[in-house]
């Protein structure tokens, strides 16, 4: 297990107010079933914080079967009496805590844990949940699926943003709480499994084949990936040393060929741009999985629904910076992520021959008032139903055009590289990019950020 790179765990304003709470009273009390984001109040949990899961999954396509146990190494962040788990569907066998059989309950998609004697806040502790089941996707508030989604042979398309990760294993499933993986999917010959980081181990005995995943470095949850299917494997490195490792449905393979072949050259022009990359494997997972209507930047290897064009793989590439290593502290900042992926591939088509960004932001801004563009301000999307939409993407991108305008290029490009190299594997929110903005610049934002970014409706003046 290596944990050595994960960052302090930073607590939410609810699990604040628990730790203040059990600090002052000195006793255990239940963990917060929440992480308190009013967007998807549901997701998260609090009174710990894991360190580490370790997922062995059997997983049979004919039968659509799911066998698990997942392992979390966790650390009390208060004294705890209870705790929850983020879980939809599938059947718990048994939950233990460093061995020892102790109480569960379901409620929902909430897992209760009740250890026989109360956790002291700072300790390590181990809890083994056993699931079985049919995995299902959940819906997302904008109609979308979510999570562990099957397709008709059988084959697994697993994108968990923002709230699937509890469709295939137990978890405390919001991103403010980030922790390193290892993740054993074992599959019949013939099938490839394809998880987050590098593949450690690849064994085979009685006609199944297990394919050992190690992300070193902190994930959320909705980053994990489990993509099974019989796959076109393409595994090498990089010119600096990169292990990349592309699984492909052979349906996808001919169109996805010449993109994915320039994956090296989108990975080191963005490291240029916003500093080193800072996972250490990258690659692909390209399902035939049109219905899904969407790709994820899963950690280290993003997911596709089919092949990409390069804009899409430029996106979620940027997104291993701006999201994945630089992660949110609550969604309504989810043009943190989007924006910033959206904007790289302004920049990119820039530099490749494509429209300047400047010309970008004057297209957009040619829109009518009464284009979705404008229909919501991208630093404020109201709720979990509309974080997926054109504004936090596209005029996220036209607040960076303007940042850029603002403060000229040596600031612009300095404070997208500080940003992604001071939060590196940690948290960051809009109050915080903005003052690294201002000290960077020397300039006051608040104009700028309070129309572009919050302001309602169309700005009157570009």
């Amino acid at each position: 297990m290596i944990v050595s790179r994960l960052l302090a765990f930073a607590a939410t304003p609810v699990l604040a107010a628990l730790l203040a709470g059990a600090s002052q009273g000195g006793g255990a009390v239940p963990g917060a079933p929440t992480a308190g984001d009013p967007y998807f109040p549901q997701s998260g949990d609090g009174g710990y914080h894991v360190v580490h899961y370790r997922l062995n999954l059997g997983y049979t396509p004919a039968s659509r079967h799911l066998d698990a146990t997942a392992v979390l190494t966790s650390t009390a962040t208060q004294n705890l009496s209870s705790f929850y788990l983020d879980l939809s569907g599938l059947t718990v066998g048994s939950v233990r805590i460093d061995g020892r059989a102790v109480a569960f309950s379901r409620s929902g998609v909430k897992l209760k844990v009740t250890p026989a004697h109360a956790l002291r806040r700072g300790r390590t502790f181990s809890t083994t949940i056993t699931y079985s089941g049919v995995p299902a996707d959940v819906t997302d508030p904008d109609g979308s699926a979510d999570g562990w989604i099957t397709q008709k042979d059988g084959s697994v398309f697993v994108a968990g943003e923002p709230q699937g990760a509890m469709t295939w294993f137990p978890s405390n499933s919001h991103p403010i709480d980030k922790s390193t993986y290892e993740v054993e999917v074992t599959v019949p010959d013939g099938w490839t499994a394809v998880s987050n980081g590098r593949l450690a181990s690849r064994r085979s005995s009685n006609g199944r084949t297990a394919f050992d995943w190690r992300e070193t470095s902190p994930m959320a949850a909705y980053l994990a990936t489990a993509g099974i299917g019989k796959f076109q494997v393409q595994s090498y490195r990089t010119a600096s040393g990169l292990p990349v490792y592309n699984a492909v449905d052979p349906a996808e393979a001919k169109a996805a060929a010449p993109v994915l072949a320039q994956l090296p050259a989108v990975i080191a022009w963005e490291s240029k741009i916003f500093g080193r990359y800072p996972f250490d494997a990258a690659g692909a997972v390209v399902e035939h999985a049109h219905s899904v209507g969407y790709a994820l930047e899963t950690q280290t290897r993003p997911v596709y629904d089919r092949a990409p064009d390069i804009d899409t793989l430029v996106h979620e590439t940027a997104h291993q910076w701006f999201g994945d290593s630089v992660s949110l502290n609550r969604w309504k900042d989810i043009w943190l992520n989007e924006g910033f992926a959206t904007y790289a591939e302004w920049l990119w088509d820039a530099h490749h021959g494509g429209p300047s960004t400047a010309k970008r932001f004057a297209t957009d801004y040619a829109l009518p008032a009464g284009n979705d563009l404008w229909s919501f301000p991208a630093g404020d999307p109201g709720d979990g139903a509309h974080i997926f939409g054109t504004p936090p993407y596209e005029r996220g991108a036209m607040v960076l055009e303007k940042l850029r305008e603002r403060v000229g290029d040596q600031a612009f490009f300095a404070i997208l590289r500080s940003w992604a190299g001071e939060h590196r594997y940690g948290h960051g929110d809009t109050a915080q990019f903005i003052a690294l903005s201002e000290k960077i610049s020397g300039k006051k934002l608040d104009s700028l950020f309070a129309t572009w970014l919050y302001g309602k409706g169309k700005p009157a003046t570009p």
